[in-house]
């Protein structure tokens, strides 16, 4: 039996840290009139969800139960998408430094990805929806209608993020030594690892303000 014909496309976006797929994926979403799945902030509920129950971010086997029970869901506020957790917005809690580590090592456990894929395929099914993250067009969605990877120079990723994390961010260096990291983390990983999908278009946003790099992707849509 073929699969249903979506009316609605699903969009991917895939890309390292710092390279700004959250925030293009919101401005994408809002101008498209699509919805946006962050999948990256289900790998950093699942972090913050561990530590709170005191599961080192080193176990797979538990972790992986851990998320296959997790209850997650979105939420849209005030134009903003709320990441609720057991009934608790913890939007805020997922987004600080430690976090952003912690997403990218459970990320690591084939029995994390597998919980919390088979969560972000029943959500983005139907299409109409943008996602991003590491692996959304390769390993999510690899039949999506239209894929993005979106890159930068490491520098400039860790300025980035240096600036979203303004009082709480740690000294630069410290910052970019994190993107590189998390860089190798990601892309040399067994399971699901950070490379550009099949078909995708590579956008490099090092020069590029937001406003481009989503005019750019609004014209492939």
């Amino acid at each position: 039996m073929s699969a249903p014909v979506r009316t609605r496309p699903i969009v991917t976006i895939d890309g390292p840290a710092g390279s700004g797929k959250t925030t293009v994926s919101k401005r994408l979403a809002e101008r498209a009139g699509l919805l946006r799945l962050d999948t990256g902030a289900t790998y950093r509920a699942c972090a913050l969800a561990a530590r709170r129950a005191g599961i080192s971010w080193d176990d797979g086997p538990k972790l992986g139960t851990l998320c296959a029970g997790l209850d997650l869901a979105f939420r849209r506020e005030g134009g903003e998408l709320r990441v609720i957790m057991a009934g608790e917005d913890v939007s805020a809690a997922i987004r600080v430094p430690d976090m952003g580590m912690g997403a990218s090592d459970v990320s690591r456990h084939p029995q994390v990805r597998e919980a919390l894929v088979a969560l972000q395929r029943r959500m983005g099914a139907d299409g109409g929806v943008v996602l991003e993250g590491r692996d959304t067009g390769t390993v999510v969605f690899p039949d999506a209608e239209v894929k993005f990877f979106l890159d930068a120079a490491a520098a400039v990723r860790a300025r980035r993020r240096f600036l979203e994390w303004k009082s709480e961010a740690p000294p630069f260096e410290d910052v970019l030594r994190d993107v590189l990291r998390r860089d190798i983390q990601d892309s040399t990983r067994d399971h699901s690892p950070l490379r550009m999908a099949e078909g995708a278009v590579y956008i490099d946003s090092t020069t590029m303000t937001i406003d481009e790099v989503v005019d750019a992707m609004m014209e492939m849509l």
